[in-house]
């Protein structure tokens, strides 16, 4: 019998997972140290819920972060959220503390081979998996296996320019505070409530997903496109402006073979980075 730890590293709260024949069998989670002094708090955190979740049957770890990565050497550099993390070879110490292999990746590539291995991806040789919440990222998943690029950061398609910014400033949950002035959350009950000014607020949301998908199409050209995170819960309130959006793209045969799904996966931080010990 083979387990596999999957860890998902945010801002917020640390996950991991325990998966036995593709079930989470049982998972728990810490939360991510605030104003730590040094890396090496965060550190012993990760530890901590790996060790409640391990047992004599797990032989690998896997770890999502939302930062780039050295995939060889298991270097952490500057992770989104956590400050004070710049560099931390995170593989060697854990390896060195639980004594199985440990593999690190983006999370939003760990998020694409969730869906490749446990989701709608199974059909899909060549596809894209965003994430969308309070930022925009990517994971490219070609023949079949996750883009073995130079540094870990292809993908990143929220951070290229789009109007007087960057895409995820109009293309994420970040819009609704940063063009409205408003939560994301607040705009989101709003907009259940058929508040006229939140739905409308959506039906730009999904004209600017719409503009990230052109993005991505003349980028990768992909088969398919999975979307994900807490702003893709929400697409019934923007799937239609997204798709006509789409309407004037300058290859129309492009849309027309393009399939897009919302992932209805639950714990794709865990199942992702678990992912990657397959």
């Amino acid at each position: 019998m083979r387990a596999f730890i999957g860890v998902d590293l945010g801002g917020t709260n640390i996950r991991a997972g325990r998966i036995m024949d593709d079930v989470i069998e049982v998972q728990n989670q810490v939360r991510t140290p605030k104003d730590a002094k040094d890396e090496w708090v965060t550190v012993e955190a990760i530890k901590e819920v790996i060790h409640t979740v391990m047992n004599e049957h797990v032989v690998a770890i896997g770890i999502g972060v939302p930062s780039v990565v050295d995939r060889a050497m298991g270097i952490v550099y500057d992770v989104a959220n956590i400050p004070h993390w710049k560099e931390v070879h995170l593989k060697k110490v854990l390896e060195k503390e639980f004594e199985i292999p440990v593999y690190l990746d983006n999370d939003a590539n760990c998020f694409a081979l969730a869906e490749r291995t446990f989701g709608v991806g199974r059909d899909f040789e060549n596809f894209v998996g965003l994430t969308i919440g309070t930022g925009l990222g990517g994971g490219i998943i070609q023949q079949g296996k996750l883009l073995q690029d130079a540094n870990c950061g292809s993908g990143e398609f929220g951070t290229l320019p789009y109007k007087d910014n960057i895409v995820e400033y109009y293309a994420s949950g970040s819009f609704f505070s940063n063009v409205y002035g408003v939560d994301g959350n607040v705009m989101y009950h709003l907009a259940l409530n058929q508040d006229p000014e939140a739905l409308d607020a959506y039906r730009q949301l999904g004209k600017h997903i719409g503009e990230a998908v052109k993005m991505v199409i003349l980028t990768v050209d992909p088969q398919m496109i999975v979307f994900g995170g807490t702003v893709a819960g929400a697409h019934a309130l923007y799937e239609e402006a997204l798709y006509a959006s789409l309407q004037d793209f300058a290859f129309p045969s492009s849309i027309k073979k393009l399939k897009l799904f919302f992932s209805e996966m639950e714990h794709p931080g865990i199942l992702g980075a678990a992912s990657l010990c397959y």
